[in-house]
């Protein structure tokens, strides 16, 4: 398939740049951006040189880009895509979103968390949300995939089988994030540049995260009913990784063995996921050992004496919380076999 990635020179542009590199049913024909336009991939991307030799920048041009190509992965800001989405599906291109436009099911909730009223409510009912251990079957053609975020992914995989498993207290988890600094994108902002966060472990949008709304959207599919989210993110001095603590309070004295077996049932046989017990190395999920890779570590904890379970998710924020989960959705959607593309191991050490 003939592929675009449009904002192709901030970080998921180049992570998505660099997995379409090795993957061998697709080929990239365009690579928009605005500020380098004319110019070679490399040139931003210098991890790439060799790889897209006569391929440059260009600037975003929706009636050329949509006779070049089969299917666009999006790497924009929130509300940029919102327009350029119907544009591209008119003309019959599978569309990739990397976005937050496209992965509330709830018109209302854009205005809440997004401070717009989302003008496309139809297509937010035939959107697909991209995390394909929860929506495989809808993935299968789908012409809309709205890519989860980065916090979002890994607080879903550390409290979906919390939620699911039947042991909970109530309806209600409480998420501790930490997030490295490459989630806030190439631009650097007072409160993102990494020499100011270099040293700092610090909360940010502490009464209510919008990626909340996500997994609490998530959850409540998935248990059939409302399920409440509170997430609270933390900026620390890495480069790339999400750590995910998802805290809840367990009905009676349910052991670990009890608790666990919610997790291997939601992930057994996944690709992608791997299951970290506390008994074997390193016992507990650390976004290290998931590196450029597009693997999602899961683990437990259990305080029997105190009623209080917590789920672990460790991801790489660039790959599993973006371009590698952007491109294990497009695969499904494709009919190519899922993990196509995404076979790189993890990087040691980092």
């Amino acid at each position: 398939m003939r592929v675009g990635v449009v904002g192709a020179s901030g970080y998921t542009g180049g992570e998505l740049l660099r997995i379409l590199a090795q993957h061998p049913e697709v080929e990239v024909v365009a690579a928009t951006s605005r500020e380098y336009a004319g110019r070679p991939i490399h040139h931003v991307h210098f991890n790439l040189r060799g790889h897209y030799r006569g391929l440059r920048f260009e600037k975003l041009d929706v009636s050329r880009l949509s006779e070049k190509v089969d299917a666009a992965f999006l790497a924009l800001p929130h509300g940029v895509s919102l327009h350029l989405v119907p544009q591209l599906l008119e003309v019959g291109v599978l569309v990739v979103d990397l976005s937050a436009d496209y992965r509330l099911k709830n018109p209302e909730s854009y205005s809440k968390w997004y401070g717009y009223e989302h003008p496309y409510p139809d297509l937010l009912e035939k959107s697909v949300y991209g995390l394909p251990e929860l929506h495989r079957e809808e993935l299968r053609g789908a012409r809309l995939i709205a890519v989860p975020g980065c916090n979002a992914t890994a607080a879903i995989f550390a409290s979906a089988p919390l939620a699911a498993s039947g042991l909970l207290a109530e309806p209600r988890i409480l998420v501790d994030v930490k997030a490295g600094s490459s989630e806030h994108g190439s631009k650097p902002a007072r409160g993102s540049h990494h020499p100011e966060r270099e040293g700092a472990i610090r909360p940010y949008s502490p009464g209510g995260h919008r990626h909340q709304a996500e997994v609490e959207q998530e959850l409540s599919r998935l248990v059939g009913r409302e399920f409440r989210v509170s997430l609270v993110p933390h900026a620390v001095s890495s480069v790339r990784g999400v750590l995910a603590s998802a805290h809840a309070w367990i009905d009676g004295e349910a052991s670990f063995a009890e608790v666990w077996r919610s997790f291997v049932s939601l992930y057994r046989g996944e690709r992608f996921v791997r299951l970290i017990h506390s008994t074997t190395p390193p016992g507990i999920p650390d976004p290290k050992y998931v590196a450029g890779s597009n693997y999602v570590d899961v683990g437990l904890a259990v305080d029997q004496a105190l009623g209080r379970a917590t789920g672990f998710a460790a991801i790489d924020n660039l790959v599993r919380g973006a371009a590698g989960q952007a491109v294990q959705a497009f695969n499904i959607a494709a009919g190519f076999p899922e993990d196509t593309g995404l076979g790189i191991p993890p990087l040691h050490p980092v």
